[in-house]
């Protein structure tokens, strides 16, 4: 498009326009304001922005109204809450486990005042940030020492490069997982400064694997927990305390990496069995990894669990202060900890596991309080039924096992051979939502699966601003249905 042809007069000058904007300038900065009260005019000059002149007349309600869009836009912050009803209840990309209220305030509490972060309150002297972790861990898993750094990965990093360097580590190949964004045992054995010696085969490994492939270089076994997948058939694997027995033998230490790890039997709320960090230390493991965003319903962090004399060693590597956790995600963790101490109210008390053992039933009744509204607001646009679905525990824990779970499918209306074009239309509305609602689409229904709402108004009180593409218009418009019914 050509450049608009403006007057002199027609356009207000950048101190003009600002004498206008002190309601913005008050609320976002002048600096800010002044830099975007610039930006429209350049797009104006280059014949971006035709609503801003109408005949030779400057529009100045239209500008203010783009102003206010572009401070609100760049105001709002990147990360922000989502509703998560893709049925992933530890879902990687939407932040993994939600913490319970004990640690938000236990966060708050340390962003807003110095701590005794590495102070020693009873002898007035500098103190270790570990000590506020280490007591509980090992009262809650039975280790004789316990450190924590910034994840998992980091904690198999950091052992791998204390107890294996410039040596040997032997592993199944079946188990040699990788984890998310492309990440893999061998290759963090490799920047550890080891060397991988894979024994077995993917679906069959037997302690005489191991035990054939010991050497002068080996410097430790290690057992990878392969939590985010499953093998079916003709399979075998090396029981963990026969390979702590033939580690002890040749005078190795054994690693467990249980990756999602869990501190209490899930069997008792019936979910599957997850090795908990006790039981893999009872088989006689000498460190095991886990992490804390995980099963265990933490923030994120990478656990280390074991012998006291090899805990001492991975606290002196240097690389553990590039990995070390500020005081924040100390006192998160800290709080979470506590909890499992009362194993009784763990699940009244902690958001994962409430969404992991919550009834079917429960969550229909959800469903139903959800659905007449979700029907207003699609109407015309989508039909919506109440739906069976399976959820799914997330973040590579218990990949193969389902639970039974509610929810609302929504099929957009007159799609044909468009119906992907419409269903990803109708996601992307939701997603524009002042609390953006995640769900997922599956074979050209968008799904909502409700496990993980508590509280349906948070979803039926904001359907008021969907906006939903009108077939055969060009421009979306607002369901005032939807509208009428949350009104009602």
């Amino acid at each position: 498009m050509p450049p608009i042809a403006l007057t002199p007069r027609s356009i207000p000058s950048v101190d003009k326009l600002l004498a206008d904007c002190a309601p913005e300038i008050d609320r976002y900065g002048r600096s800010l304001v002044t830099e975007f009260v610039r930006e429209l005019l350049e797009e104006l000059r280059g014949g971006k922005r035709p609503e801003l002149v109408a005949g030779d007349q400057f529009e100045h309600s239209v500008f203010q109204a783009l102003l206010r869009s572009k401070l609100v836009s760049i105001a709002r912050n990147s990360q922000r809450a989502v509703l998560n009803l893709t049925g992933t209840v530890l879902h990687t990309n939407l932040g993994r486990a939600v913490l319970p209220a004990e640690a938000a305030a236990a966060v708050a509490e340390a962003m807003t005042s110095a701590t005794n972060l590495e102070y020693d309150l009873d002898r007035g002297a500098r103190g270790e940030r570990d000590d506020h972790l280490s007591n509980w861990l090992t009262r809650l898993t039975g280790a004789e020492a316990a450190t924590v750094v910034n994840n998992n990965a980091a904690a198999v990093l950091i052992v791998l490069g204390t107890l294996a360097a410039r040596k040997e580590v032997i592993v199944s190949r079946g188990e040699l997982v990788e984890i998310g964004g492309a990440f893999r045992i061998p290759d963090i054995m490799s920047r550890a400064g080891c060397k991988l010696i894979e024994v077995g085969t993917t679906n069959r490994t037997h302690l005489r694997d191991f035990a054939d492939a010991i050497g002068p270089r080996t410097a430790a076994l290690m057992k990878v927990h392969t939590s985010n997948y499953a093998i079916h058939g003709f399979t075998a694997q090396v029981a963990e305390d026969k390979l702590a027995q033939l580690a002890h033998e040749r005078g190795l230490p054994f690693i467990v990496d249980l990756g999602s790890g869990m501190l209490v039997d899930l069997d008792r709320w019936g979910l599957p069995h997850e090795p908990t960090v006790r039981e893999t230390l009872a088989h006689g493991a000498d460190v095991v990894t886990f992490s804390g965003d995980k099963l265990l319903g933490g923030p994120q962090a990478g656990m280390i669990a074991g012998r006291r004399e090899l805990l001492a060693r991975i606290n002196r590597n240097p690389l553990k202060r590039a990995l070390r956790v500020d005081k924040m995600r100390i006192a998160a963790l800290e709080a979470v900890l506590k909890l499992y101490a009362d194993p009784d109210r763990l699940r009244a008390r902690l958001p994962t596991l409430a969404w992991l053992t919550r009834p079917r039933d429960e969550i229909e009744q959800v469903a139903k309080a959800v659905l007449p509204s979700l029907q207003a607001a699609l109407a015309g646009h989508a039909d919506v039924a109440l739906v069976d679905c399976r959820s799914q525990i997330g973040s590579g824990s218990l990949p193969v096992d389902l639970l039974p779970s509610v929810g609302l499918a929504s099929r957009p209306v007159d799609a044909g051979r468009r119906s992907g074009r419409r269903v990803e239309r109708l996601a992307a509305a939701f997603r524009k939502l002042p609390v953006p609602v995640i769900g997922r689409i599956q074979e050209g229904v968008l799904v909502f699966d409700l496990r993980t709402l508590n509280d349906p108004s948070v979803l039926v009180d904001q359907l008021q601003h969907l906006v939903l593409e009108v077939p055969g218009a060009s421009r979306a418009a607002p369901n005032t249905d939807a509208q009428k019914a949350t009104a009602s």
